[in-house]
């Protein structure tokens, strides 16, 4: 495999990006584009270790390690290595049917688990999957796969984030007639309007749906299944149907003042300014420009409020995490192959160090009500900390607009109202995706829970073959 001592005679490099203060002036992707000798070096460092971790797809104490869609990663370093690129990225999609997605938007658990990272660093494994699948579209090896064989069974599939569109490819390709429902105006999910653009530009998520449209899948937009249109309604017309809404419901923060103007869920915000992003005709309901901003929750989501916020002209920002710092190298409780927890500067903070001078991160802050003025605006907030020794210590933080970033609850219980559901996630079992209702199922952060991207990928995958198997054994 590649190099034989390359993971240790050859360092790991990072993706060269632009500088903080550069891209901040813009939304477009900010990593640059490496060169190919430079990702054949990275792909060298890959080991021929008995066992590769990096592609086991587990949870271990909570956390995932390793990847969930079971990529060859080995096989197309391996690849890449040699020069191989259109082999590579036959490898690549084999298990994966969007790398251009999975390589911008997964916090890449393979890299946690690679077992060059014991004794060095892992091999940079995202960038290298970035890398085949750009030049996969560059060299037109991406093309549209038309179904040889028609069966003349109908799916609908509810929701267009990733495990739907995972779903309807595999579905398709199957040789079944596909319509994705979609309550938003725009096709991606999360994907879409989720993650902001310079982690994902757009026209790669419009350029994969083409893809799927011209293999004959079809898309209805503006449509939010059980408000426009019911379940039931669509049963008659289809002859199974996937849910794969996602978790979109936000994670609240009751606590006093909640009702203050100018609070509003973080995934609320991102989506308004995806929406003006796309078309600066529309008219954003919520901007952080020229405003004091305090993201609650310490998570990605969280950073991408950051960096959002930075773009449109924010006045400061801060951003609140339960937790403490992590530290800068395992710990001796998280041993490899979990997911290493260790402390990073992603790019919303390097930017927030950029323009303000420090990193926007407040560890151990617990909030513990909203403040307003007379018009009923929030302008601070009142905290205390998680430390046993500072609890009753009373902090106090100007606001003008506040994100809370604090996870989600799980699917809308209002909808679906005869599907059963456990904790706000669709009750359907791991080993056939099926619901209460003969002919439904459920794949997904709408089963799952809030989860990655790998994952409700490889659950649209799953729940895929088994609605296949359903479909082969239905008179």
């Amino acid at each position: 495999m590649g190099h034989l001592t390359g993971f240790i005679d050859i360092q790991r490099e990072k993706t060269a990006e632009q500088h903080p203060l550069e891209r901040i002036q813009h939304w477009q992707e900010y990593q640059k584009t490496p060169s190919e000798e430079a990702i054949k070096l990275q792909a060298s460092r890959c080991m021929d270790c008995g066992i590769p971790f990096c592609q086991m797809g587990a949870v271990i104490r909570n956390q995932t390690s390793g990847c969930p869609l079971y990529n060859l990663i080995p096989e197309w370093n391996e690849l890449v290595y040699q020069g191989k690129w259109l082999e590579a990225y036959q490898r690549l999609a084999k298990t994966n049917n969007f790398p251009e997605f999975t390589s911008r938007a997964c916090p890449a658990p393979c890299e946690g688990s690679c077992t060059a990272g014991v004794p060095t660093q892992p091999v940079a494994i995202k960038s290298i999957e970035k890398a085949i699948i750009d030049k996969a579209f560059e060299e037109g090896w991406v093309k549209a796969r038309i179904p040889a064989i028609r069966t003349g069974k109908k799916v609908a599939v509810i929701g267009s984030g990733p495990a739907g569109l995972t779903a309807a490819d595999d579905l398709n390709q199957l040789g079944h007639q596909v319509t994705i429902f979609e309550k938003d105006d725009r096709f991606g999910g999360l994907l879409m309007y989720g993650i902001p653009n310079m982690k994902i530009d757009k026209k790669y998520v419009d350029r994969r749906i083409d893809i799927l449209q011209n293999e004959g899948i079809q898309f209805q937009a503006n449509t939010n299944v059980g408000v426009d249109i019911t379940l039931e309604e669509i049963q008659k017309v289809y002859n199974a149907v996937l849910i794969c809404t996602g978790a979109d419901k936000p994670r609240e923060l009751p606590i006093p003042g909640r009702n203050l103007k100018g609070i509003y869920p973080a995934m609320e915000y991102l989506k308004e300014s995806t929406k003006h992003y796309l078309d600066n005709q529309y008219s954003p309901a919520i901007t952080a420009k020229n405003k004091k901003v305090i993201v609650i929750g310490g998570g990605d989501t969280g950073a991408d409020c950051v960096a959002t916020a930075i773009r449109q002209g924010c006045k400061s920002v801060v951003q609140f995490g339960k937790h403490g710092k992590l530290p800068n190298v395992r710990s001796e409780n998280n041993p490899w192959p979990e997911n290493p927890q260790i402390f990073t500067l992603e790019y919303a903070y390097e930017e927030a160090e950029s323009i303000f001078g420090e990193d926007p991160r407040q560890y151990y802050i617990q909030t513990n009500a909203f403040l307003g003025d007379a018009d009923g605006n929030v302008n601070s907030l009142e905290t205390t900390s998680f430390l046993e020794e500072n609890k009753n210590e009373l902090r106090y933080w100007d606001a003008d607009i506040i994100f809370i970033a604090i996870g989600f609850e799980g699917v809308n219980n209002t909808l679906f109202p005869t599907i059963v559901k456990n904790k706000n996630k669709i009750s359907a079992n791991d080993s056939n995706f099926k619901t209460n209702q003969d002919g439904i199922f459920a794949a997904g952060d709408a089963r799952r829970g809030q989860s990655l991207i790998v994952w409700a990928m490889q659950e649209g995958k799953k729940a895929a073959q088994e609605i296949n198997n359903y479909l082969g054994n239905k008179k």
